[in-house]
């Protein structure tokens, strides 16, 4: 496993090993098929981005069913055996949680993962393609966090994945799986300019 970033922190657990610690621990980890790792911390620029992120998009949602989720929901990859928590993360509809507990996820329509220099290759690459196998996601964006740049890749009807890209401080983009848009000076309202 490829987290460039990320402390191993265990041999081996059962994925209901791994949710009976992480329920208790004081810090996220991520689990792939037994591994256990740790999930480095973020910057002032990371963290308003998805702040931003998780308001504009609240406020387009609201009054409609779809709901959006900090970087506190777990989600579940059944194919990859998996749970990952995205930067921010929208359900169109009523969410499916795992269990009782309520804090995971089933079915993502649209996951944002903010890029960091230490897990660019890691989001671009063997995450994205553990993200591929959700039924439910629509779209996948990337949002830089050196440069004001989003990267979205949106699922076509034949199963592939469109890249378009946003650069600059104009624009935005067009979430149409969850009908919203987002304009690049709302992402990065009060992140420095590089």
């Amino acid at each position: 496993m490829s987290h460039p970033a990320h402390a191993r922190l265990e041999t081996y657990l059962t994925p209901a090993e791994y949710l009976a610690r992480e329920r208790s621990a004081e810090a996220k980890s991520e689990y792939l098929d037994g591994d256990v790792v740790a999930m480095p911390g973020s910057s002032r620029e990371h963290n308003l981005i998805v702040t931003n992120l998780v308001a504009e998009l609240r406020q387009q949602l609201k009054g409609r069913p779809d709901e959006v989720y900090p970087s506190d929901l777990r989600i579940w990859i059944p194919e990859n055996r998996k749970y990952t928590y995205p930067d921010v993360s929208v359900v169109r509809g009523a969410p499916s949680l795992q269990d009782r507990f309520h804090d995971t996820l089933l079915n993502p329509t649209v996951i944002f993962e903010v890029l960091s220099p230490g897990t660019e290759s890691y989001d671009r690459g063997k995450k994205f393609e553990h993200y591929q196998s959700i039924p439910s996601l629509m779209e996948y964006v990337l949002v830089g966090q050196l440069e004001w740049r989003v990267e979205q890749y949106s699922r076509q009807r034949d199963g592939s994945w469109l890249l378009s890209e946003t650069t600059g401080s104009t624009g935005g983009i067009s979430l149409d799986s969850i009908d919203c848009r987002l304009a690049m000076a709302e992402i990065y309202d009060k992140v420095p300019v590089r």
